[in-house]
């Protein structure tokens, strides 16, 4: 009998459950990749994206650092050779809690969709015919004088104005003798701004011995005081002289165009000299050899301890002296303090212990790079004993630069404040333990940069829990862990309006309560996709 093939039929059933075979073993070969990892996994994936040294876009007017060697080509310095490599390079993910331990740690919030926006309306013009020239001396350390710069570049622009390249501060706690070329990028401040207001580097010879009028401007002004008030004073005087920079300008209800202008001035025009920039980026680079770090502004400094009265931890003696610095200052208004008061209110920067024991609340391990963006803490090695027992790998720029590289820069606050803001702006995690100058600016610059990950402890509530564990009524555990992690969750640098001022407050207070423009520029310079005005960035990194 002859034998009988396969039918059609039969043949289309066997493809079909051939098909369906291969497809099962690719989606089990996919879900044991995605579901099982293999130990090979390195902790830092690409998947969560290392932000790199900047790279300036050149037509918004920034520079670009691509084309310089890399710190690795160029001779370290001897100290960095004795800094213990970080674990934390080499260690592997073995499983799904841990890469969840590293998201919590390092990951930077949801951006949520906000771009820059910094770009003029269409009905915007270039500046009109100078009234006259407006001459400005600035006030207070590095980021209060940059705050204040820029917000002179809209005041010039508000009463149609020549700029004139301000003076710094040579007077101030600081003593620093830099000029405004030793510390800024002059030619590219006058440059990038030139659509925008006219700046000139000296007064003309010809107006020198004119009479100028010399203005205080009032704090927290808006658009009336200098349309009116103060633009009059064109009518009888070519050079109005500013006394001071800082605040002198409202940091809400004032036209976009105006906000957009501060945005391009502090994030754009105003940056640092190319020697800072130079040495900064290296820095960067050598503490991106450590893997992702923490940039620490400790602000235990002996001018901030005496101005804000805190003296908890401290000997007699060392609070007998900054209770005497306060008092021979004169332009620190309040001498009489309460440290007690002050500290249980959060007004006190937290000490280097109490530092210490935050970031191990928080979860971050002993091997954690961290970089101690700061000048000479008050106490030297004996405040910092704690905080180093807990971290050993802590650094700064007297460690990873040498004497050399450093040398030029040393006499000069300023240029050294620069140094540490550059690699705080560009660290994976910023903390800062006191809300100053320094600390509202970088916060408000990363946020700007798309968020990056900025933890603001809540001072008040923290050292109610540090004293219940001096108390013994607490111990540093899994519970004062949870406690200090759920204070925090919200405090990360997640986008948020601008905080307006405190219910109830009146006066000069209101404004003082307001979050500070350059903290946080949403909504003005920061717009979600899609919006009105989103249609630009100045800025990538």
């Amino acid at each position: 009998m002859k034998r009988r093939g396969l039918t059609p039929s039969v043949l289309t059933v066997f493809r079909q459950w051939l098909t369906c075979a291969i497809a099962l073993i690719c989606l089990g070969s996919l879900f044991a990749v995605h579901v099982f990892p293999s130990s090979r996994v390195p902790v830092f994936p690409d998947a969560f994206k290392l932000y790199k040294v900047a790279t300036w876009a050149p037509e918004n007017g920034f520079r670009s650092w691509k084309s310089e060697l890399r710190w690795v080509q160029e001779q370290s310095p001897p100290q960095l050779s004795k800094v213990p490599s970080s674990p934390m390079m080499i260690k592997k993910v073995d499983n799904l809690n841990e890469i969840s331990d590293f998201k919590q740690l390092w990951q930077a919030p949801s951006s949520r969709d906000f771009v820059q926006c910094v770009s003029p309306n269409p009905s915007y013009s270039s500046p009109g015919e100078s009234r006259g020239y407006l001459v400005v001396y600035t006030n207070g350390g590095l980021n209060q004088m940059r705050a204040g710069i820029c917000d002179m570049v809209a005041v010039a622009r508000i009463i149609n104005a020549t700029l004139v390249i301000p003076k710094l501060d040579k007077r101030s706690f600081w003593q620093d003798s830099s000029k405004f070329s030793d510390v800024f990028d002059e030619d590219h401040f006058i440059s990038a701004l030139a659509n925008d207001v006219r700046i000139v580097k000296k007064l003309p010879k010809e107006l020198k011995a004119e009479t100028k009028a010399f203005k205080h401007f009032i704090s927290w002004s808006g658009m009336d005081y200098y349309q009116d008030e103060i633009s009059h004073l064109w009518d009888d005087y070519k050079v109005i002289q500013a006394a001071k920079s800082d605040s002198r300008l409202a940091n809400n209800k004032l036209p976009l165009d105006i906000q957009r202008l501060r945005c391009r001035a502090f994030y754009g025009a105003l940056r640092f000299a190319p020697h800072i920039e130079s040495l900064g980026k290296l820095l960067v680079e050598r503490m991106r050899s450590h893997g992702l770090y923490i940039a620490l502004h400790l602000r235990y400094e002996k001018d901030m301890l005496a101005f804000t009265g805190c003296t908890y931890g401290l000997s007699t003696i060392e609070a007998n002296e900054l209770t005497s610095m306060r008092e021979n200052t004169s332009y620190w208004k309040v001498k009489d303090i309460d440290s007690k008061e002050q500290r249980s209110k959060g007004y006190c920067p937290l000490t280097p212990k109490e530092v210490g024991m935050f970031l191990s609340a928080l979860g971050y391990p002993s091997n954690t790079p961290i970089y101690i963006a700061s000048g000479e803490i008050y106490g030297g090695d004996s405040q910092m004993a704690e905080l180093k027992s807990r971290f050993p790998l802590l650094m700064s720029k007297e460690t990873i630069a040498s004497v050399s590289e450093l040398e030029p820069f040393v006499h000069h606050a300023s240029q050294m404040a620069a140094l540490d803001y550059i690699v705080s702006v560009e660290s994976d995690v910023f903390v800062p333990s006191y809300s100053g100058n320094m600390a509202r600016t970088v916060a408000g610059h990363r946020r700007f940069l798309g968020h990056r990950k900025t933890i603001s402890p809540d001072r008040k509530a923290l050292v109610q829990l540090f004293d219940k564990v001096k108390e013994g009524k607490l111990v540093e555990g899994k519970r004062f862990s949870d406690m200090v992690m759920e204070i925090h969750r919200r405090r990360q640098g997640s986008p948020r309006k601008r905080k307006g001022p405190i219910s109830g407050t009146k006066g000069k207070e209101r404004f003082r309560s307001e979050e500070a423009f350059y903290e946080n520029p949403i909504p003005d310079c920061l717009c979600r996709i899609g919006s009105l005005g989103a249609t630009n960035s100045v800025v990538t990194m």
